[in-house]
């Protein structure tokens, strides 16, 4: 599995290179914006094709699922240990629409402690970030956790398999599509790997 999340930052054409990606293949997009607010996430989709729009996890405005048809919410570590015992609810409510619920972490042990079942969960940082300087990896081995654990941080066509042979499912890419000349080739790169 390959997950593109999107830059922090605005960029020029974003929509039409994330229609790209999505053209090329792309399965589910993170839609990350935390300067947006509620308008900057709707002028975005907006101009998202909305035939992808059912491919598109949410990090923040939850109420966009709905509006959006999306694919459902990802909840950020912060988000998700704000809701302390709201946190089985929250998951369920969304579950129970038809909606996907992910979130991130950064530990084995608090993957091994939450009370939720996530369709899959994001750990960072595997390797050194790409898009975050001096954020340093930490080579997790997740080949004993039973959970669908997406691996980040790092993560580009050159790490592709050590990502794999440390039991992650499949993989989480930011600056590895992001920071390079050319999207839509680094995406087809990384997923002609995954894929081959």
């Amino acid at each position: 599995m390959l997950i593109v999340l999107t830059s922090e930052k605005p960029l020029t054409n974003e929509a039409e290179q994330i229609n790209n990606l999505f053209k090329a293949g792309l399965e589910i997009l993170h839609l990350r914006k935390p300067t947006f607010t509620i308008d900057g996430y709707r002028a975005l989709l907006d101009q998202i094709d909305a035939k992808y729009h059912n491919k598109i996890m949410i990090h923040q405005f939850p109420e966009l699922t709905i509006d959006y048809n999306l694919r459902g919410i990802h909840l950020q570590e912060q988000a998700r240990l704000d809701l302390e015992d709201a946190l089985e609810v929250t998951a369920k409510i969304y579950t129970n629409k038809g909606f996907a619920v992910s979130s991130s972490f950064h530990s084995k042990e608090d993957i091994k402690n939450c009370p939720v079942d996530f369709e899959y969960v994001l750990l960072s940082p595997v390797f050194g970030s790409i898009s975050k300087a001096g954020y340093k990896g930490k080579g997790f081995d997740v080949t004993d956790l039973d959970a669908f654990v997406i691996g980040m941080g790092g993560v580009n066509e050159d790490t592709l398999q050590a990502t794999f042979d440390l039991g992650f499912k499949g993989v989480g890419v930011l600056g590895g599509i992001w920071s390079t000349e050319d999207s839509l080739e680094s995406f087809l790169k990384i997923n002609k790997s995954i894929v081959s």
